[in-house]
């Protein structure tokens, strides 16, 4: 019988020492990316800091909410023009502390770089940056954040004329809609993978608050896609990556994804901005 899957935070993918300039040779690669998935090497090669309950629990006990089986998308589907138009949008937020680096996704809220990510994206300690779809890196500073609902946003520097994403509401999304999540799963930036609204309004418990009213699908999602943007197929952000469950010891993608919904991303943007503001 296999075991239980785990819910957990998205973590960000972690290397030592910061900013490793062979570090895009290792990833690309491929067979070292087997090692970092498995805490090899040096010790913080691959540090996670898990923010869910890692008690083992089957996946309907630990969420709750309606679900239907998961499809694929069918070769049919052109995905390619609605990548084209959100790519741009995507951001990799790397925070560089004295002994490692970690490495997020983020959303551009603005023209002026103004960026939206998960919250234990930036936790750590260290100097922000942000990495554009087109490789330049900027600096950047946390502005404001929000712990309970696991959002932050980042102002990076002497940007202007990016591309803002595009929020859907939550009433025209529903389950078996196909989806796509963007972000740099293990460090592999610009990926995006596709699969369906799984269900809704789940609830995950963190252990010191409740995640609630959570979009599930079964797009791969995986370390480094947190605070990435899962999309419809008009473009619209439907929601920002935050947890995963995995199966035992893996933490690899089984298929089981969680993303807060755009009304509540919406909802702590606004208050986040007035806070910047006041």
């Amino acid at each position: 019988m296999s075991e239980h899957p785990y819910v957990t935070h998205i973590p960000p993918m972690m290397v030592n020492p910061p900013r490793d300039p062979r570090w895009r040779g290792r990833i690309a690669g491929g067979a070292a990316v087997l090692v970092l998935v498995g805490g090899g090497g040096t010790a913080g090669a691959f540090l996670t800091e898990t923010y869910l309950n890692r008690a083992p629990a089957p996946a309907i006990g630990t969420t709750s909410g309606s679900t239907v089986a998961a499809t694929s998308v069918t070769e049919d589907d052109d995905l390619a023009p609605i990548v084209a138009e959100v790519q741009p949008s995507i951001v990799t937020v790397l925070v560089d502390g004295a002994r490692e680096s970690s490495l997020g996704s983020g959303v551009v809220l603005s023209a002026d770089g103004l960026i939206l990510t998960n919250n234990h994206v930036i936790s750590s300690t260290g100097t922000v940056s942000v990495r554009l779809s087109t490789g330049r890196t900027v600096p950047a500073r946390v502005v404001a954040a929000d712990s309970t609902h696991d959002l932050a946003l980042v102002q990076a520097t002497g940007l202007s004329g990016l591309t803002p994403v595009t929020f859907a509401a939550d009433d025209t999304v529903a389950v078996g809609d196909t989806v796509l999540a963007f972000g740099a799963p293990l460090g592999l930036e610009g990926t995006v993978t596709s699969g369906i609204l799984s269900a809704k309004d789940r609830s995950l418990d963190t252990g010191e608050e409740q995640l609630t009213g959570l979009i599930q699908t079964d797009a791969a999602i995986n370390q480094g896609n947190s605070g990435g943007a899962l999309v419809d197929t008009s473009g619209r952000v439907v929601g920002i990556n935050v947890a995963i469950a995995t199966a035992g010891d893996s933490t690899g993608s089984v298929g089981l994804g969680f993303a807060i919904p755009a009304d509540t991303v919406t909802s702590v943007v606004k208050q986040l901005q007035a806070q910047i503001d006041s």
